[in-house]
């Protein structure tokens, strides 16, 4: 847990739950996962939640409260955005319900705060959210901490305005609901993992839903996900009569008009970034380009997060690219070292990779590398800071429209 955070789209993060279990190519390999097994596996928060294999630290599957830092969003009194459980998920199948309660229940207390959270596990996150007797749980929660000087809120009772009293405490509405300071969502590494998971999440009562795209694995049709075989099901839908409307995930649907969506049923936002850290997977740049102007052409803001470790040659620098190169003989006093590169040639001390546009890998010298109707792209493992966070020179930092702070 951190006051301050280096994830570019986020300004801390609250580890309440720490753990978690693999189910999807995308937690392979899992920063949290690596490091609750090594630098962090004797913390308290942290250890037996891991257990060694070939491949690193993999997680148990067991999880654990902290609650220690329950409370820590409301000792920050300066609004910022936070991450929530960024080591594990707030909605793994083995966090009870009653966890989940506290969390909510300190966001609603924090309305100075924008919490993000994130999950793979979207149909649990819309059970719990759907449910008739969440809302009631999380305010008896938040009323009884407020009450005995936990939080120093204003509680302002359901249909009664503020009366504009001191102190000038964050205000706290008692009849807001989904929580309006809570962005709730999913992961998507891939196309399948979209059809999977956005359908659940536009199901789901949120002020804001996003989708983080990181690390992405494979192109991803936003139409797709939300025509899928889930998004038609009606385990995921139920009464639902407008999936046959046309409307694509990126846009607004009529289904939530005058109710809790007020209008709004599409994504809010999307992330994307590549993989970064030891055994990271590349990501092919039409893939993002794809998600970008997707973006573009529905009016979502759409943020650029990292190339990862590997970058595609198209976005280095001939410096980079020459800095993945020794040259067989290198220029003596008088000498022109690009004349000699061209005589002697030179060779990789970084190992490229050519990735197709459909994902998979091929060596430079292979017979069917460079096929063009593949979209093949060089990749070079030169690392996440030199690789930067440009996509076609530019930087994409598309956010939602932060919420005015509820203070009298």
């Amino acid at each position: 847990m951190a006051d301050h955070s280096h994830i570019e789209w986020t300004d801390a993060t609250w580890n309440p739950v720490t753990g978690c279990s693999v189910v999807s190519p995308g937690c392979t390999n899992c920063y949290a996962m690596k490091l609750a097994g090594t630098r962090l596996q004797h913390h308290p928060s942290r250890e037996g939640l891991t257990r060694d294999s070939k491949a690193g630290p993999v997680w148990t599957g067991e999880v654990r409260f902290n609650e220690q830092w329950l409370d820590q969003p409301l000792r920050w009194k300066s609004p910022r955005m936070i991450f929530v459980c960024a080591h594990g998920d707030l909605f793994h199948e083995s966090v009870p319900d009653e966890w989940i309660d506290r969390v909510f229940a300190v966001m609603a207390l924090a309305p100075q705060h924008t919490f993000q959270v994130l999950t793979k596990r979207a149909a649990r996150m819309r059970a719990y959210l759907a449910s008739d007797d969440t809302k009631r749980r999380i305010y008896e929660l938040a009323c009884d901490w407020a009450v005995t000087g936990v939080a120093n809120v204003v509680l302002i009772a359901p249909g009664i305005a503020d009366p504009g009293l001191m102190p000038s405490w964050p205000r706290v509405h008692l009849d807001q609901w989904p929580l309006p300071n809570v962005w709730l969502g999913v992961s998507a590494e891939d196309q399948q993992r979209a059809n999977e998971r956005i359908p659940a999440l536009l199901a789901t009562p949120s002020a804001v839903r996003f989708v983080s795209a990181e690390p992405l694995l494979g192109a991803i049709d936003f139409e797709q996900a939300w025509y899928g075989e889930n998004a038609l099901d009606s385990e995921c839908w139920g009464d639902c009569a407008w999936c046959d409307k046309g409307y694509p995930a990126l846009h607004n649907c009529q289904r939530g008009k005058g109710d809790w969506e007020k209008g709004r049923s599409g994504l809010d936002w999307i992330i994307v970034g590549g993989e970064s850290g030891r055994d990271a997977r590349p990501m092919h740049p039409d893939w993002a380009r794809s998600i970008r102007d997707q973006c573009a052409a529905a009016g979502v803001p759409f943020f650029f997060k990292q190339w990862g470790s590997w970058a595609p040659i198209c976005a280095m620098s001939e410096e980079q690219v020459d800095g993945c190169f020794k040259p067989v003989r290198v220029a003596r006093a008088g000498e022109d070292q690009h004349t000699l590169n061209d005589i002697y040639g030179r060779f990789e001390i970084k190992t490229s990779h050519v990735l197709h546009v459909d994902g998979s890998r091929h060596d430079a010298l292979a017979p069917n590398a460079f096929l063009r109707h593949a979209k093949p792209m060089t990749m070079y493992p030169i690392g996440k800071s030199a690789a930067g966070r440009k996509l076609d020179d530019r930087e994409h930092n598309g956010m939602p429209q932060r919420r005015e702070v509820p203070f009298q």
